[in-house]
């Protein structure tokens, strides 16, 4: 994926994955007659999942350090690991890799975690080692940008472009954001004025994400106008 443009318009990107979410009363570490049930988000709740979790978020991230370490052949001084539950951070000459559990905000009772992959280098796309070890992991492109654009400029580019290029727009009465699609590719751009998050409606490989992106790419360069091409031409 070739950066030189972007880098005008996006300051971070990451391929990030579901890892689904699951009862707090289900962790290996909650004791019914000891433990309970957290009712609401906050510093001392935290502490409390992020106990809840140490074993597990452990593991996982002993088994990504296993798996990187084998299948990339990578010697000591490739790679870290530091886990802070209910997070872990893998770091390696190639890429950042984390994994974080947190309470679901809407309802404590659950939790839910996420991956994310940032920080890759370019080499490693495309690289069978580097694909089979996260083959099936991700499900979303998350871009911040560097400056922030205008939701109603992003709306007004779309539908100037009367269809002609294959982009739709979709939107809420508010403005607020707004999510666009392009004919024949199955992944959504959804833009809130200060990121955009690509999102795919199933797990795939890196070089899967960036392949769609690339198209996605091409139909925003269609248009002569700021607001949309320069997001991500």
């Amino acid at each position: 994926m070739d950066d030189t443009d972007l880098t005008n318009y996006v300051s971070r990107v990451r391929l990030i994955g579901d890892l689904g979410e699951g009862l707090v009363k289900s962790l290996a570490g909650f004791s019914k007659g000891r433990h309970t049930v957290p009712d609401q988000v906050s510093p001392a709740t935290r502490t409390f999942f992020g106990r809840l979790c140490q074993d597990r978020i452990t593991q996982e991230a002993e088994d990504w350090f296993q798996r990187a370490r084998a299948q990339l052949d990578y010697k000591r001084k490739d790679l870290t690991l530091e886990v802070t539950s209910p997070c872990a951070v893998l770091t390696a000459k190639d890429f950042i890799f984390e994994i974080a559990y947190a309470l679901n905000p809407d309802d404590p009772s659950r939790y839910e975690g996420r991956q994310t992959l940032s920080e890759v280098q370019a080499g490693c796309l495309g690289a069978d080692s580097f694909e089979q070890l996260f083959a099936g992991q991700f499900s979303e492109m998350a871009f911040d940008l560097t400056k922030g654009v205008s939701v109603e400029a992003v709306i007004d580019a779309v539908e100037d472009l009367d269809g002609a290029t294959g982009l739709r727009v979709d939107y809420p009465s508010d403005y607020s954001r707004c999510v666009l699609t392009v004919t024949d590719i199955e992944a959504t751009v959804e833009c809130d004025g200060s990121s955009l998050a690509m999102r795919f409606p199933r797990a795939g490989a890196p070089h899967e994400l960036i392949e769609a992106f690339a198209a996605v790419r091409h139909a925003f360069r269609l248009s002569k106008k700021t607001a949309l091409a320069g997001l991500l031409a």
